[in-house]
């Protein structure tokens, strides 16, 4: 069953581009994050994604928000990806497909089964989901306003 608004982070864990082990739970950390489940690295709409989270990031900050991305990529694929793009936001290793399962998003592409839909989640600063979305298609793009918009309806 996929994640809901108002459901808990789950707790499962993804790893970080030191191939060290993170707890979903464990994020929130007393601050609002923002989760963005990609298909895979390397991929144009991808890039696209991350690359306009990355030139809004200050806003994010601003409001006190964590941004990170996930894919089932490894750890080191990832951590050659945010390097290519300049990210200042950590990306986060679903390589067990964990997070991908409990969230509801495994699909296949192209006949290749195991990736992440595309999706982003605004998370409370207690771990609660407060806004949520998950493409159609995983060529669609995020809707970017509403994102931040959901992070700042937390702030006010």
């Amino acid at each position: 069953m996929a994640i809901q608004v108002g459901d808990r982070l789950p707790d499962v864990t993804v790893f970080n581009t030191a191939a060290e082990a993170v707890s979903l739970t464990q994020l929130p950390q007393g601050r609002p994050l923002v989760l963005l489940f990609f298909p895979a690295a390397h991929t144009r709409v991808c890039e696209k994604e991350l690359c306009t989270f990355r030139d809004g990031l200050a806003e994010y900050n601003q409001l006190g928000a964590e941004v990170y991305g996930l894919s089932v990529d490894t750890p080191w694929t990832l951590g050659a990806y945010a390097r290519s793009l300049g990210l200042a936001f950590p990306l986060l290793s679903d390589y067990n497909r964990e997070a991908t399962r409990a969230f509801g998003l495994e699909i296949s592409l192209r006949g290749l089964p195991g990736f992440s839909q595309r999706a982003a989640y605004v998370v409370d600063a207690l771990g609660r989901i407060a806004w949520a979305w998950v493409a159609e298609v995983p060529a669609q793009e995020p809707p970017y306003e509403e994102v931040a918009a959901a992070v700042r309806g937390l702030s006010g």
